[in-house]
């Protein structure tokens, strides 16, 4: 199946659940990270990706409706131009609470040394700290102006790139409503998804 909907926010803006919302309103399943720990064979193909390979994107992705977070929205332009009939959304966080968030997870993740095992493990460690330590932020994270400087020019980017019609810049604090009125959804009568918060992330290491 193709993909009708991009997430192209950056870990940390709520990705995982936005996952859920998409899952909920039909559009999944949803590609995110932690797709990588139950499908590992995923891996190599990523890295793949990272290095400049071609990638077959519709045997990558060809289980999936929907993809937001690492890897995908480092592929985010690649995604777009495959899939053109896709909505794009760019999940967005205030960028002091982003770094501090992310200083706490992700970039904590990558400082530490590469896990024992399983050999999956260190493959997708590696995977992260190259995609996004190095591709992304050049190499170090410790600067939080720098870090947010990266993160700006991300978003500016995706603005200036995807037509207004086709792109939905979300807050998850929005709850459903704009989300479904970009999506063509009806709205869920329950909560948003709130899920995977700094907390939570800590708890599950």
């Amino acid at each position: 199946m193709p993909l009708s909907v991009i997430g192209a926010g950056f870990g940390r803006t709520g990705t995982l659940s936005l996952k859920k919302a998409l899952e909920r309103l039909g559009f999944g399943p949803c590609h995110h990270m932690v797709e990588l720990f139950a499908h590992p064979e995923q891996i190599p193909l990523w890295d793949q990706a990272t290095d400049g390979a071609p990638i077959d994107w519709d045997a990558l992705l060809g289980g999936y409706r929907s993809a937001v977070d690492w890897p995908a929205c480092h592929f985010w332009r690649e995604l777009a131009d495959r899939y053109p009939a896709a909505k794009v959304v760019l999940t967005v966080h205030d960028p002091q609470a982003w770094y501090r968030s992310a200083r706490a997870t992700i970039f904590r993740y990558m400082a530490d040394p590469p896990p024992d095992e399983p050999a999956a493990a260190k493959a997708q460690w590696r995977l992260v700290r190259k995609m996004i330590l190095r591709q992304t932020f050049g190499g170090s994270t410790e600067d939080p102006k720098l870090a947010i400087g990266v993160l700006r020019m991300h978003d500016e980017e995706v603005e200036r790139t995807i037509p207004a019609e086709r792109l939905l810049v979300h807050e998850v604090s929005q709850g459903w409503e704009p989300l479904c009125r970009f999506l063509g959804a009806d709205v869920p009568d329950e909560p948003f998804p709130r899920v995977n918060t700094t907390e939570e992330f800590l708890g599950k290491r």
